[in-house]
């Protein structure tokens, strides 16, 4: 007996892998066929701009052409409204139980747009299309072999997985943030399935693009130790900084609803019309910015253009963005943190606190501390930076600056912006006692209200049934006694409709404001 149920854990782990291996393959060709048409649709705007740079007459039809794919797009988002912004959060509700949409709509929906919005040389990044339309090419797989439940939400989740992967060339970074900020979650199927299609993904990706890294950003050598008391300081900086761009982000969309004489879902002709002056006198900074990146770290202009590149790229990437256009704030955020790095370092040279030859370093140390306090997730950014520079020489002044960014977006209150997103996109759940059952997983985290509280003491929510505690390698049978732990994972069985009402109950609860005082 023994032996068997070695053999089915054992099969139960080789299939993860095969399904791994399945959907990193149709992830992989998805993104990294959307990757490559916006390299070269971009490549072609910015020749446009210079054409248009010394034919002038050429700006009224080419306007006319870019409102006419901003009413396109909005009709699609008005139809489809899953396929609006980034897509991360839209992910990350279907794996909470709190969104859910049909797969093929929002599939080619935001593969045009996407292509369309970023291609045109918006401020938006290819990453979050690029998750959702990983995890919903899953989500057609697992239709198609009439997965539901855990299993289907298992594809889901390495689908967005492989969808990062082949957008950054970056499979560990990629399963990493998907484990650390969309699923929250850490069982052993789900991390094995995840890193299994982002690496078969990154392979696809890398047949196309090749092996150089996407931020491919030379340096003259490592930072000394004497200088890590500036790295203090840049930390400090882009946690203030990174919040105040969580504070727009997450209003600018309320700014648009205040323009009455423009319907809602055609609020990207206002980024598709303000992109053309642009293009027209700043056609580098067109699109995500990596090309912005690579070429400011080798030459990296003067503080004063630093500023304006940084207050242009701020102001653009969150009216691109607050439009509802699909696509991402994640190369967007790294490009601004690499202008924050360059900006800072600049500066230090500036007082004599640092040599010029470690500007471009600080710009790669501030890309991974200003998308650490934006996202809240550190350990993805410092692996991100990690392998789209391509170098290891970088972990520890990067682990400095991400963890005081960090701390200072926590401090000030900040809270991560996908999360944040997701809250603004949900309403309030209700129970609903229908539906075939399924499983909810629910960390009881450190310092929160169900950690050290006995099962019976608990107003559970309705309709749910408490069935398993994984605690470390072990699972625990609970009964009335058990005491909850911090680090447990809650197997709770539920009504599948249910999980969202119940997922949030639990959050209440597991709030420590909600624990007892002794």
């Amino acid at each position: 007996m023994k032996h068997q149920q070695r053999t089915q854990r054992d099969l139960t782990r080789l299939n993860a892998i095969v399904l791994g291996c399945l959907v990193g393959l149709f992830a992989g060709i998805v993104v990294s066929t959307f990757r490559l048409i916006i390299e070269h649709l971009l490549g072609l705007v910015q020749a446009v701009y210079g054409w248009l740079g010394q034919h002038p007459w050429g700006l009224v039809p080419w306007a006319i052409l870019l409102v006419l794919m901003a009413l396109m797009i909005g009709h699609w988002v008005k139809q489809t409204p899953m396929i609006k912004g980034s897509g991360i959060p839209q992910i990350e509700g279907q794996l909470a139980g709190e969104l859910d949409y049909a797969w093929w709509p929002v599939l080619w929906k935001k593969f045009i747009s996407g292509i369309l919005g970023i291609g045109s040389g918006l401020f938006l990044g290819r990453e979050g299309p690029s998750i959702q339309l990983g995890g919903t090419v899953a989500q057609g797989l697992a239709d198609r072999l009439g997965f539901s439940g855990s299993r289907r939400r298992l594809m889901i989740a390495s689908g967005a997985s492989a969808g990062l992967s082949a957008a950054f060339n970056a499979p560990i970074a990629a399963t990493l943030f998907i484990l650390e900020e969309v699923y929250h979650n850490f069982s052993t199927l789900v991390w094995l399935t995840s890193l299994t299609s982002a690496v078969v993904a990154n392979f696809v990706s890398n047949e196309i693009f090749g092996l150089t890294p996407v931020l491919h950003i030379v340096y003259r050598q490592a930072l000394p130790l004497k200088y890590y008391g500036l790295l203090l300081l840049l930390g400090i900086g882009l946690g203030g900084l990174g919040y105040g761009y969580q504070w727009v982000t997450l209003r600018v969309g309320q700014w648009y609803g205040r323009l009455t004489w423009l319907p809602r879902q055609f609020a990207g002709i206002v980024p598709f019309l303000l992109v053309i002056p642009v293009g027209l006198w700043w056609p580098i900074t067109l699109g995500g910015g990596n090309q912005l990146i690579v070429q400011f770290a080798q030459q990296t202009p003067l503080l004063v253009p630093l500023i304006g590149y940084f207050v242009l790229r701020f102001i653009f990437s969150t009216i691109s963005y607050g439009s509802g256009l699909p696509g991402g704030i994640f190369l967007p955020i790294l490009t601004l943190g690499a202008l924050l790095g360059a900006i800072g370092a600049r500066c230090f040279v500036a007082v004599g606190w640092l040599p010029a030859m470690y500007v471009a370093n600080f710009m790669i140390y501030a890309m991974a501390g200003y998308f650490a306090g934006i996202s809240k997730a550190p350990f993805t950014a410092i692996l991100l930076i990690t392998e789209m520079v391509g170098t290891l020489q970088h972990l520890m002044p990067l682990a400095v600056v991400a963890i005081v960014a960090y701390i200072t977006v926590d401090v000030l209150g900040g809270a991560p912006i996908y999360e944040a997103m997701l809250q603004q996109m949900v309403i309030p759940a209700k129970a609903q006692a229908n539906g075939p059952t399924d499983q909810l997983e629910f960390p009881v985290n450190e310092g929160a209200g169900l950690a050290g509280r006995q099962v019976r003491d608990l107003a559970w929510p309705p309709d749910t049934l408490l069935v398993g505690i994984r605690r470390g390698e072990r699972q625990v049978i609970p009964n009335g006694d058990t005491i909850l732990r911090a680090g447990d994972t809650l197997l709770i069985f539920t009504y599948q409709h249910n999980r969202a009402f119940v997922r949030q109950q639990l959050t209440h609860l597991n709030d420590s404001s909600t624990q007892p005082s002794d």
